[in-house]
């Protein structure tokens, strides 16, 4: 486990646009004052939004298998079967 930098908060307003751009591309900071750290910058984890065909299909197949008859009770369950008139009074 690497050790983050440390920076002070006067490097943080001073060097801001240097030390994002770090931050974006992964590196973590330390910030302290007065020689104490009080935070820490990390860059935020990305979500990936694509699925491959390969993983989607690995997952598939150990995923647990559904039983239709429960999993429509269920959605019955859940939604409001009573259809209302919305024209009557």
């Amino acid at each position: 486990m690497s050790v983050q930098p440390e920076i002070t908060q006067r490097d943080l307003r001073n060097r801001s646009r240097e030390i994002m751009d770090a931050v974006r591309g992964g590196q973590s900071f330390t910030v302290t004052r007065d020689g104490r750290p009080i935070g820490e910058l990390v860059p935020l984890r990305r979500r990936r939004r694509f699925v491959s065909r390969l993983e989607f299909g690995a997952m598939s197949r150990t995923a647990p298998e559904v039983d239709l008859d429960t999993f429509r009770a269920d959605q019955d369950a859940a939604t409001d079967t009573d259809q209302d008139d919305p024209y009557a009074r």
